[in-house]
């Protein structure tokens, strides 16, 4: 749910905006194929960029990570 006045984070920004050689590749085949699906299981199980890379590409592009308060 989208917060008034802000973006949500589009699927593959990152690997888009960084040029990932995997989105790349994905890039030129069909979703769902075989072959993209294969590429994809990269992105699942080995992606080539840590979380810490992923966190700071996010705070400096101006994302926030917002999550509702438990409870109350």
């Amino acid at each position: 749910m989208p917060i008034k006045g802000y973006i949500e984070y589009k699927r593959r920004e990152f690997c888009k905006d960084v040029h990932c050689p995997v989105q790349v590749n994905l890039d030129v085949e069909t979703e769902g194929s075989p072959i993209y699906e294969n590429i994809r299981n990269t992105c699942k199980t080995g992606c080539i960029y840590s979380t810490y890379q992923f966190h700071h590409w996010l705070m400096e592009k101006g994302y926030l990570i917002v999550r509702p308060e438990q409870g109350g």
